[in-house]
């Protein structure tokens, strides 16, 4: 399979509704494509179905249905902060087993409505958490996010929380220079990350994503491009990480991402550069581990030394990642196949990855839940 074109919208709060900025990620898809909607033989779109942002619409599909004047399948894949990677895996497999050769891919999520309350929006998230335990003890993201930490530091105490401030320095420093983040031309010092407020401990402000609304597009195709979606993995894992072997070992990001690594016909090693789902910075780091860069408990040997930098040997979120780009839910997923495919054009100015040849994708839902990789290669 090939990519054909991409499309995204800058990551922010909009007064726009979610099936707008939708259109508004696909337009550009297709601009970037040279292609018409007409030559579209299937929609694969994640979103999630929220409460209090004031929309009220179920029928998500069959609007959009409307807005693009077209009668193909329109299905909406579920996945929670992995809906848009899952929704790129889902496509993938449907063409592989049919007759569709062009399949347009995006991810949308309004997360700020009318009453842009982040309380609402912290209530919503917690019903990504287990619900006859967790969500009864007011386990939010960021706690369950701290519980990882507070295990994984009490198992490695040579790591420590200014290695998470690091990570958090590195994506803001990238963000700072991508149009579409967020934080862009905005700049967070390190010093500042590391005197941030306690949000859960042992996490602080800075070491948690930023919501924002948004939306992201691509299309992919079986006619040959100039980027090869080379390999794909997914798995799904136990809800409460309680329920797992370790906290602080997510096996859902090394079964994909060999998956995903096999099917493409590579090693980690082959890897230029990778999009990782930095929801909170403890996951970036043991993210490092699970996907077999170093042994536990060794990733901040790596970090420390620059190794994921945008300059360093294998550079981490070059976007800024979740944490300086923003996190739109749905539409994060489908953000990092933007950023990889323009970082193979070698499109991205001053935060281009050099020799930017092979490119993976790591996108999660929940505590490690839901878990998908996708590896990118530049064809010819």
């Amino acid at each position: 399979m090939f990519i054909k074109g991409v499309g995204c919208i800058p990551y922010k709060i909009y007064d726009k509704k979610s099936h707008l900025l939708a259109y508004d990620a696909i337009s550009n898809c297709l601009d970037d494509a040279d292609m018409s909607l007409n030559k579209i033989d299937a929609v694969v779109f994640s979103t999630l179905e929220w409460f209090y942002t004031g929309e009220f619409q179920r029928h998500f599909a069959s609007l959009m249905s409307g807005i693009l004047k077209t009668r193909v399948p329109i299905i909406r894949v579920p996945g929670a902060c992995a809906g848009g990677g899952t929704a790129l895996w889902t496509a993938k497999k449907m063409m592989e087993n049919s007759e569709l050769n062009n399949v347009l891919v995006f991810g949308v999520e309004k997360l700020f409505g009318h009453t842009r309350n982040s309380e609402k929006v912290v209530d919503e998230f917690m019903m990504a958490m287990e619900s006859r335990w967790e969500q009864p003890e007011g386990l939010t993201a960021p706690s369950s996010a701290a519980m990882v930490a507070d295990e994984y530091f009490q198992k490695f105490p040579e790591a420590t929380v200014d290695d998470l401030a690091l990570i958090n320095f590195k994506n803001h420093s990238n963000g700072f220079l991508n149009p579409n983040a967020l934080f862009y031309n905005q700049k967070v010092s390190l010093e500042e990350i590391k005197g941030s407020p306690i949000i859960a401990f042992p996490l602080k402000k800075f070491d948690c994503s930023i919501s924002a609304d948004g939306a992201a597009a691509c299309i992919i195709t079986k006619d040959k491009t100039d980027i090869k979606l080379a390999g794909s993995g997914y798995i799904a894992d136990y809800l409460p990480p309680f329920e797992r072997e370790s906290c602080s070992t997510w096996e859902g990001t090394t079964i994909s991402s060999k998956e995903a690594l096999k099917e493409a016909g590579i090693e980690l090693s082959d890897i230029d550069f990778m999009e990782l789902h930095d929801a909170f910075s403890i996951v970036e780091l043991i993210t490092y581990e699970d996907l077999g860069f170093c042994r536990k408990g060794d990733a901040f040997k790596l970090v420390r030394d620059g190794y994921f930098n945008l300059d360093g040997k294998v550079p981490a979120n070059a976007s800024g990642g979740l944490k300086a780009k923003g996190h739109p839910v749905s539409a994060t997923g489908v953000g990092m196949v933007y950023e990889i495919v323009n970082q193979l054009r070698g499109e991205c100015k001053d935060r281009q990855v050099s020799n930017a040849r092979i490119g993976l994708l790591h996108n999660i839902g929940g505590t490690g839940c839901t878990t998908v990789c996708h590896i990118f290669k530049k064809a010819g």
